[in-house]
This record gives structure tokens, C-alpha cells and sequence, in this order.
């Protein structure tokens, strides 16, 4: 079964493409410190920084070196978190991307996979409001393939900002919401973190989006401008075929719901409470329409059963 969470939201740094290069140019003197290229502006937590180039042969090893420290809780593996953060590789005086310039942070679920894997091992231990420079080796980073305007087997350079980290539970909880309606999926109320059962009738799907709580929490409301981390079952009605489900995996997805291109998923999670358990049924005009994405025929209707663990 092959990974959909890359169709469902548009491309963001480190999943699967670079944005444009930032057309700042960082300090191009060899002026190093604790054997990281060294800030020469913007050096606060929070201020957009200024990189110079490396110095000599880069580390071949991860190399984090906390520039000031926060006094917030330490990020652990499976964290929300929400950073700001500048790329730059090793030999270059540009950075490749930043998010200070669009001013909007980044969201992750730290040690999901979602990012490289010098982020995942890098951020680890750090705590919120902490400004760190990681130096990634190409191992780490994008290897030998390179990516966008990254060069293949460069050594990256990144300041990042920890803005704020979110503890994720293992499972929706709330109370049971009865479903009764017989020409809609039933979708199972275990909250032991593992994926829910999901039965789809044999009677033809609704033509309208349908969004209904299984469990309803007491959480938040969850708004468009909000990134949420889920875990979910992606089914296709016809068949009742499973094509993604992110419970087997044990990562869960971090989706700013801003940024989700498929429009059934995102209006079916506007106005749900954080912590709820949720059914969405799809039909194919706010799905993928007439198009086939990978295992999935075009004219789908789609079925998903949402555990909403958190926003940031």
C-alpha cells in the first residue's frame, strides 16, 4: 500500500520539494563558530538570520549546536511541533529557502518521517524557544539525488526556531455518537491507538459530503487557519478497499489545513473539535474527480475515518 498523504496537502518544504531560493545572500567570509557557519545577522531568537559561508571540509557527522537555549519542555519523537527556520547549503553564500520571508512557520510531527532525517535526529531533546543550527550531512539530507536547487550530496546548514510543541495523545476520545443511519459506514470506537474498523454498506454512496462524529471531545474547534495532526483509514467506497492508513505506520500526519488540496478532507475537518473521532464520506467532485491517483480509480468516492489528536 502506497503512502497518499503527499496528494492530500500541497508540497511543503523537506516532504518532497524545495521552495524557490531566497534571493538574500548571506555573508560570503569563512568566519566560523563552534564548527558551524556563523550568524553575522539577525543572530535573536526570532530575527531572520544571516549565514556565512562554511568553512574547510564540513562535519561528516549530525551537528547541532544550540545557539540560545528556550526554557520550554524538551521535544520528544511524535511532538506537533512549529518551527521558523533558513536552509543554506555548506559551500553557498544563498539560502535555498526560509520561512521568516513568507511568515508563516512550519508544522511537523517530529520523528514521523515527514521532514529529513537531520531534522528528526537533530531537533530531538531541544527545548521550545530554543535557536539551533544544525549542520546535516548528505546521508542525513537528500543523498545523492539532491533535490530542487538543493545539490546532490550536499551538506545543509539550517537555523531553526522552536516555536511551540504540542504532546500527542494515541487516540481520539469523547463520548459515542450514535450511528444509526444504515446507507453510511460504521466506523469502530476502540480508543486503544489502533486503527478503528471501518464497514462500508453495500448500498450506493451519498452524492453530498458527510461528516459525522463517532466520538465528540470537549476539544477546540478546529479552524481553517489551524494545522492539525491526525491519524486516519482511507478507504475507497466501491470494494471497500483500504489505500492509506497512517495507524500501521505509527506516524501520524501533520495537515495545515490551509495548504489541503483535497476539499472534501478539509471542509469535513473545519468545525470539528480537537480530540473527536470523525467519518467523512467523499464524493468524487471533492475528492480527486476524474482523475486516477495511484491505487485509487477516478470518479472515487472516498471514506475516512479522522482521529483529530491536536492543532497547532
Amino acid at each position: 500500500m502506497r503512502r497518499i498523504a503527499g496528494l492530500l496537502v500541497a508540497p511543503l518544504l523537506l516532504l518532497s520539494a524545495v521552495a524557490c531560493g531566497s534571493d538574500d545572500k548571506a555573508s560570503d567570509s569563512a568566519s566560523s563558530k563552534n564548527g558551524v557557519p556563523a550568524i553575522t545577522a539577525g543572530a535573536k531568537f526570532g530575527e531572520k538570520p544571516t549565514l556565512s559561508k562554511g568553512e574547510g571540509d564540513p562535519p561528516k557527522e549530525l551537528k547541532t549546536d544550540v545557539i540560545s537555549e528556550g526554557d520550554g519542555a524538551k521535544l520528544k519523537n511524535g511532538d506537533a511541533i512549529q518551527v521558523n527556520y533558513l536552509g543554506q547549503a555548506w559551500d553557498s553564500t544563498k539560502p535555498f529557502d526560509n520561512s521568516f520571508d513568507r511568515k508563516q512557520p512550519f508544522d511537523l510531527t517530529l520523528g514521523a518521517g515527514m521532514v529529513i532525517q537531520g531534522w528528526d535526529k537533530g531537533l530531538v531533546g531541544q527545548k521550545v524557544g530554543s535557536r539551533v543550527e544544525l549542520v546535516i550531512p548528505p546521508e542525513l539530507g537528500y543523498g545523492e539525488q539532491g533535490q530542487g536547487d538543493i545539490k546532490p550530496n550536499a551538506t545543509l546548514v539550517f537555523v531553526v526556531d522552536i516555536l511551540k510543541a504540542t504532546q500527542i495523545p494515541a487516540s481520539a476520545k469523547g463520548t459515542e455518537v450514535a450511528q444509526d443511519n444504515i446507507d453510511l459506514p460504521k466506523v469502530g470506537v476502540k480508543t486503544d491507538g489502533k486503527a478503528p474498523t471501518v464497514t462500508i454498506p453495500k448500498s450506493d454512496p451519498p452524492k453530498k459530503l458527510v461528516s459525522n462524529y463517532v466520538l465528540e471531545s470537549d476539544g477546540e474547534v478546529v479552524k481553517e487557519s489551524d494545522s492539525v495532526v491526525v491519524n486516519y483509514v482511507g478507504m475507497i467506497w466501491k470494494g471497500a478497499k483500504e489505500f492509506d492508513n497512517t495507524y500501521s505506520t505509527g506516524k501520524t500526519q501533520t495537515f495545515p489545513l490551509s495548504q489541503v488540496t483535497l476539499k472534501g478532507l478539509k471542509n469535513g475537518l473545519i468545525d470539528k473539535k480537537v480530540g473527536s473521532r470523525v467519518l467523512l464520506v467523499i464524493p468524487p467532485d471533492q475528492a480527486f474527480g476524474d482523475q486516477q491517483q495511484q491505487a485509487i480509480p477516478k470518479n472515487s468516492t472516498l471514506v475516512f475515518a479522522v482521529d483529530i489528536l491536536a492543532k497547532v
